[in-house]
């Protein structure tokens, strides 16, 4: 991550989201660190335009996306504010919330498909929104202080922005496992998973600038130019974490012919045979989140991840407005926010409150589609 420019006049630098050129390559800096860099609807329209601008600027040769701040590339959305739009049922209009959610999708899309490189620095908390952002760059840095996940089941959500796609490059008892718990990783695990292309130290990401200054411009590899500004030629960080130990627990357990049920049962199962204290820990902390978290949107989840497997990213982020639409509306979604953002009671009153009572017609509905075809808000997407 880099700090505000002290060339920067003071108030651009109050802006949330910074734009500046070194070397032909524009550094987008979200900049809200206070808030971990949190996607207000400004920003994302902000985001919007200044990819506009480097997509039609011939002089600009590639694009950096950044965070401000020690502690996070972006958090997400944010979410209490999405909270306080659904609560006074300001859906439509350009204020209302699907507004957010239809520019932050069209963005993570154009971002996805822009023809010039594209870098991401994962440093520090990525999670939500923020994987929205970097999971699109051709060139994902993270770092010896990323912490990543897509944490939404837990607050009656699915894992959005392009997730029911970009987690598809992990096998498919992983991407279960990290789609429905909301697994916290570090950086190597995103490696070993497929979310990152490197891991390398945070503090050699701090003087990233000095090395893009200095980058030459007449490399006929402009994508090898980058990285070698970016990741160290002797990158010494390990780029295998912890989460390659699991493999064969998960595996075990997120069969994907299983669904949340037997899933809870498995690892129930596990628990009664006393296994050794280091499986123990990953079987209860595991439980726990999957007895705790939306069972709607759990079960909702499994089945999203797995059709999205086998769909466009285009397709795949139709689908998943259609359950976020459902899931404000009439799902989890304020009640989990409220019992973990708000009042903080950590109580959540889901509806319906266990798995068991998850039926198999509200799962369909919820991936039932609330338009008809050719009317879905982003049927302008793609194939």
């Amino acid at each position: 991550m880099s700090a505000t420019p002290a060339t920067m006049d003071k108030n651009e630098a109050q802006n949330d989201v910074l734009f500046r050129v070194v070397n032909r390559v524009a550094i987008v800096t979200l900049n809200r660190p206070a808030a971990l860099n949190a996607l207000s609807p400004t920003m994302v329209r902000d985001l919007a335009a200044l990819l506009d601008r480097v997509r039609n600027d011939d002089h600009i040769v590639a694009m950096v996306l950044n965070g401000a701040g020690q502690k996070g590339f972006c958090a997400g959305g944010d979410v209490r504010a999405l909270y306080r739009l659904a609560c006074d049922r300001e859906r439509d209009g350009d204020a209302g919330w699907l507004q957010f959610f239809l520019d932050e999708y069209r963005l993570d899309y154009a971002l996805h498909t822009l023809s010039k490189p594209l870098v991401a620095l994962l440093d520090g908390v990525t999670m939500g929104g923020g994987m929205g952002l970097g999971q699109a760059a051709r060139l994902r840095v993270a770092t010896t202080r990323s912490k990543i996940a897509m944490p939404e089941t837990r607050i009656g959500m699915l894992p959005d922005v392009g997730a029911t796609r970009f987690l598809a490059a992990m096998p498919v008892e992983t991407e279960l496992y990290v789609g429905l718990t909301g697994a916290l990783l570090t950086g190597a695990d995103a490696v070993q998973c497929g979310l990152a292309d490197a891991c390398v130290s945070g503090e050699w990401l701090d003087g990233f600038e000095d090395r893009l200054q200095r980058m030459p411009l007449h490399d006929d590899d402009l994508p090898a130019a980058l990285r070698r500004v970016f990741v160290p030629m002797d990158n010494d960080v390990a780029q295998t974490g912890a989460l390659a130990s699991l493999a064969p627990l998960i595996g075990r357990h997120f069969d994907r012919h299983a669904d949340v049920a037997r899933i809870v049962a498995t690892l129930r199962a596990d628990l009664e045979r006393d296994p050794p204290a280091s499986e123990r820990d990953w079987l209860n902390a595991t439980l726990d989140a999957l007895t705790h978290y939306s069972p709607t949107m759990l079960a909702v989840t499994r089945e999203a991840l797995l059709r999205g497997r086998q769909m466009s990213l285009a397709d795949c982020f139709r689908m998943e407005l259609g359950i976020v639409s459902r899931a404000i509306e009439e799902g989890d979604f304020c009640e989990g926010v409220r019992a973990h953002l708000v009042d903080k009671d950590r109580a959540p009153r889901w509806a319906p409150a266990t798995l068991a009572e998850v039926r198999p017609e509200r799962v369909r509905h919820f991936l039932v589609s609330p338009w008809w075809a050719g009317t879905h808000p982003l049927a302008d997407l793609g194939g």
